[in-house]
This record gives structure tokens, C-alpha cells and sequence, in this order.
């Protein structure tokens, strides 16, 4: 019945950051070539190509100048993980030539499923152009001769707003699976509000702390906390079906834990410069309105109907928290074990 929506959460991926993992910037140093430089999670790349292979990779990466195709130099490097909990991340670089009177340039990368930035710029411009594409999609064409257009605040409120959504639904697991927690805990909507509450200004608060330079924590510290928290709430919920006023505090620690695991995610995407604080504010709007997104479904799916139901606790909050609980000590396992 309605477990099945349960199980396949815990049954789903166990990647809670997939955004941001591949970055493409492309140079114009001299008017007469190009410079591609692709930055991107080694494992991922090498686990879709079995090995790197020059022609291999070249079946899912387009570069074009005016519709035409070129074949760049192909060189690969990778850098190894700097400690456990981080990634291996592999550069590939491409270079050549472009033709003469050239006008254009299009870029399609397909070898990611996740959206990434393309940066285009001339060698000594102060301003980029900046792209969001979906893997495999092809850029906008690129005027080799026209002077960088302006972004737009709009252009990036709206990118960055889905990126903070997707963050949480679908790539979330984690996130999603603690803001079930909170929601499974009463059925009184004033008991949702008051942990909501506190962990959105939490998580808000060490959000901008942590992009702003002011705290860094490690991600292999914060992961395995998160996994953690996740875990405590699950198991809290077993044994008490009332908010305690230590529950709400509990919930703003967790909430500056969560804030640090986005903003890790934020910074792989990277912020522009220009748009500091647009980007970062519409960030954190869009991860709310994934939260907000979790709660709604879960009260429409079970909440609306089950809820007042003599059984509701014994035969709902109880089952799905253990099974949070499990998932939770799981990912603390793997994460600190990575």
C-alpha cells in the first residue's frame, strides 16, 4: 500500500549531492584558438567509459564552430582524492585551432546526467559568459566577436533556485528523509511548524556563514553527522509522540549541520560574482521549497487520510521511522567508513 512510496525511497540512490560534480570552461585566449578545460568526479566519468579512451569520449562531446565539428588535442589527467571522504577528479583538456572566420561556437557535453556551468570567456575579459546546461544539451551559440553579454539577476535567481530545489527533490535522500522525520513525529501541524521553523533558520544561518568564509568544516566530518542526525530524529520519533522543548534545539543543531552539507554542494556549483547574493538567497529559497515539497506530499499521501486514525502511529510513524533509522546508520557506516 502506501509503504511501497517508503521502499522505494530507501531503495533509491544513495547519492545525496549530484549537482555541481562537472565544471566546463572554454578560452579564447588570442582570437585564433580554443582552450576546453573540463574538471569533473573521475569515478563517475571512468565508471561510464570502463577506461578514458580518446575516441570513446569524443562520441559524447561536441564542439562546433558556424555548425561545423572540430577534433581538438585530447589530453587526460587525474587528481587523487586528497583524503576519504573527497573525490577523485579528473581534468580533460582540449585544444586546437579554430577555423578561420569562424563566427560561432556551439558546445554539447554528454558523458554527465546532472547540470553543469559553461564558462566561455576571452582572454582578458572581466566577464564571462555563463551557461547552465543539461548533459548532453547543446549551448546557445557563442559570437566569437560580440562583446560578453550582462546576467541577468532574474537568469540567475530562477538557475539557482531550481538547483537548490533539485538539491533536495530528487537528489536529496538524506535531506528528504530527515524532513519526513520531522514531519512523522505528531500529527498536529503546530509540531511540523516549530521544527521547520528552527531548522530553516538554522540551516539559513550556517548556509551564508560557510559561503561567506566565515566557518569550514570538512565534509568528511559533516556527512557522517548529517547521516546521524537523520538517525536520532528517526529513532526519537519510535519513542515519543510529543515535541519536547530539547527536540526543537536538537533540530536547530541538525539544521546547522544540513546548512553546511549545502553549502558544500554550493560550492561546488560555484557562485557568480556578480550575483553573490542573488544566487545564494534564491539557493536557499529553492532547498526550501524542496522541504516544503517533502511535507506536502507526505501529508497528501498519508497525512490527510491517516493521520487521526487510531492506527496511524503503530502502523505508519513507527514502521517508517525504523526504516529511516536503518537507512540513516547505513550512510553513517559507508560515510565513515569511504
Amino acid at each position: 500500500m502506501r509503504w511501497s512510496i517508503f521502499a522505494l525511497l530507501c531503495a533509491g540512490s544513495l547519492g545525496a549531492h549530484e549537482i555541481g560534480t562537472t565544471r566546463v570552461s572554454i578560452l579564447i585566449p588570442d582570437g585564433r584558438t580554443y582552450e576546453v578545460e573540463i574538471v569533473t568526479d573521475a569515478s563517475s566519468l571512468l565508471e561510464k567509459l570502463g577506461r578514458f579512451d580518446d575516441k570513446k569520449f569524443r562520441q559524447r562531446v561536441n564542439l562546433a564552430f558556424d555548425g561545423a565539428e572540430v577534433r581538438p588535442a585530447i589530453a587526460f589527467s587525474m587528481t587523487p582524492a586528497a583524503d576519504a571522504a573527497s573525490a577523485s577528479i579528473a581534468t580533460i583538456r582540449l585544444t586546437g585551432a579554430i577555423p578561420a572566420g569562424a563566427q560561432q561556437l556551439t558546445w554539447k557535453y554528454g558523458w554527465t546526467f546532472a547540470s553543469y556551468a559553461l564558462t566561455v570567456r576571452r582572454a582578458g575579459s572581466a566577464n564571462p559568459s555563463t551557461e547552465w546546461l543539461e548533459g548532453g544539451q547543446t549551448s546557445a551559440p557563442f559570437n566569437l566577436g560580440a562583446p560578453s553579454l550582462p546576467v541577468f539577476r532574474l537568469d540567475t535567481a530562477r538557475r539557482y533556485l531550481t538547483l537548490g530545489f533539485t538539491h533536495i527533490v530528487p537528489h536529496g535522500l538524506d535531506h528528504m528523509l530527515f524532513v519526513l522525520g520531522i514531519f512523522l513525529l505528531s500529527r498536529r501541524a503546530r509540531t511540523v511548524l516549530w521544527q521547520v521553523s528552527a531548522f530553516t533558520v538554522a540551516h539559513s544561518i550556517s548556509l551564508a556563514l560557510s559561503m561567506y568564509g566565515v566557518i569550514n568544516v570538512a565534509p568528511k566530518v559533516v556527512e557522517p553527522l548529517i547521516a546521524l542526525s537523520i538517525a536520532y530524529v528517526a529513532i526519537e520519533n519510535i519513542f515519543t509522540s510529543e515535541l519536547k522543548s530539547w527536540r526543537v534545539a536538537l533540530v536547530f543543531a541538525f539544521g546547522l549541520l544540513h546548512g553546511l552539507g549545502f553549502a558544500g554542494a554550493l560550492q561546488e556549483l560555484g557562485l557568480p560574482r556578480a550575483e553573490f547574493v542573488t544566487a545564494l538567497l534564491a539557493f536557499n529559497a529553492g532547498v526550501e521549497a524542496g522541504q516544503l515539497a517533502v511535507i506536502g506530499t507526505a501529508f497528501l499521501l498519508v497525512g490527510w487520510y491517516c493521520a487521526n486514525r487510531a492506527w496511524y502511529r503503530t502502523r505508519v510513524v513507527v514502521p517508517a521511522s525504523m526504516m529511516i533509522a536503518c537507512m540513516a546508520v547505513y550512510w553513517t557506516i559507508q560515510r565513515l567508513t569511504l
